[in-house]
């Protein structure tokens, strides 16, 4: 099974909720897309600060998922820390990308680029996954 495969395979309800849909992943990165539906956005239909940091958890645990050592039974978020940097408007499509900053036994650390798919920069978000 690919990578991408697995991901694809997990059951990730709240992810399924908010519509991401992960088009690419290895070891070393995974990316998902999440349409700006209106209700993910707050005022002037502008994607919400929450579903920006939902859509990075989502992913940087998925990339956690699939860099899990054998014995390890899974894997939790211990922290996150969001840059918001731009808006995405509803009926834009951001596009989220993790890419390791540290993988240990114990913790690992991914870096998530939010970006529109015109690649403005909507956030960057830095997460601890603790290794279970």
């Amino acid at each position: 099974m690919t990578p991408l495969e697995k991901v694809n395979s997990m059951k990730m309800p709240f992810a399924e909720l908010k519509g991401v849909t992960f088009t690419e992943a290895d070891k070393d990165r995974v990316v998902a897309r999440m349409l700006v539906r209106p209700d993910l956005c707050t005022l002037g239909h502008t994607i919400h600060g929450g579903a920006i940091m939902a859509l990075a958890d989502s992913v940087g645990a998925a990339a956690t998922v699939i860099n899990l050592p054998e014995d390890a039974k899974g894997t939790t978020t211990i922290e996150s820390k969001t840059n918001f940097i731009g808006g995405a408007k509803e009926g834009m499509t951001v596009v989220a990308t993790a890419t390791p900053v540290h993988r240990g036994r114990r913790t690992q650390v991914w870096q998530t680029r939010l970006e529109t798919e015109e690649g403005r920069l909507v956030a960057i978000v830095t997460q601890t996954q603790m290794v279970l």
